[in-house]
């Protein structure tokens, strides 16, 4: 099973060419559940709606408020953004929950979309934390509602929760060390939600955040890595283990950049581990 998160960016840059290289960029790569961030809404119009079509695959989606300065910068006072889900599989149930919002009307949202996958259900979950560089004691407080959120609808189902989003923040921050639980106490007693790059090649590059990436370079903003897959421990038999993990979109596609942030891939597994034989 192949799962995936990505900041498509909204409508920055030259977003029509962009769209272009998102769609080539999921349709090389086949994965099966993707969490994006940034997606766009005008009128009819969804980004994630467009995308879902062209793959033939389900979508669920999750509007915030979108500050009136970000509007300003795109010059489109009808354009809204939010989160999304692709998938495969048909989308059984969904749910949206607001997070702590900053000033200025910025709130963020986390959604929750159970994905009817052959054997189990997988309970899915993507977000988008604020992003001002001094906004962790925030990002703290979105934490621990998104894992919240996550406590309460991550039950019935042999498959670990997978949560996916652009967090704003590095792996040693506070807010992201409230997912794992084994550097400090976790957001939500016993829950604990690890990080696939954890499985990653260590020479492998890891940042989300390129300054290589010439959207990134224009910021003059250091490489990071700001976007993470986490999964609960594997269920019986090691069901939702990871086995891979990688970036994609890290690159231009027909010399286009698909989006300011790379992406992250992860395969985990659908089936517990044979039992050995007699």
């Amino acid at each position: 099973m192949r799962v995936m998160t990505w900041n498509v960016w909204w409508r920055f840059g030259p977003w029509r060419e962009r769209y272009g290289a998102i769609l080539s960029t999921l349709r090389e790569l086949r994965p099966d559940a993707v969490g994006l961030q940034e997606v766009w809404s005008r009128g009819g119009e969804n980004l994630a709606g467009r995308l879902a079509r062209e793959l033939d695959m389900h979508w669920a989606w999750a509007a915030w408020e979108v500050p009136g300065q970000w509007r300003k910068r795109l010059d489109d006072p009808e354009v809204g953004v939010g989160n999304a889900v692709l998938s495969r599989w048909p989308i059984t149930d969904r749910a949206r929950a607001a997070l702590p919002p900053a000033g200025g009307g910025d709130e963020r949202v986390a959604l929750y979309a159970l994905l009817d996958a052959p054997g189990r259900p997988v309970p899915f979950f993507t977000t988008h934390l604020t992003s001002a560089a001094h906004a962790s004691a925030l990002r703290c407080r979105q934490v621990a509602a998104l894992a919240e959120f996550v406590a309460a609808r991550r039950g019935g189902t042999d498959f670990p929760p997978v949560v996916t989003g652009d967090f704003n923040a590095p792996p040693d921050s506070d807010e992201i060390r409230l997912l794992g639980g084994s550097r400090t106490a976790p957001a939500v007693e016993g829950q604990v939600l690890p990080d696939v790059w954890e499985y990653a090649d260590p020479a492998a590059p890891a940042a989300t955040r390129d300054a290589a990436n010439p959207y990134v370079a224009a910021t003059f903003r250091p490489s990071a890595r700001v976007d993470y897959i986490r999964v609960g421990p594997p269920g019986p038999g090691g069901i939702g283990r990871v086995t891979a993990v990688r970036r994609a979109g890290d690159g231009p596609v027909g010399g286009v950049w698909p989006s300011d942030h790379a992406a992250v891939v992860a395969d985990l597994a659908p089936e517990p581990v044979p039992e050995p034989a007699a």
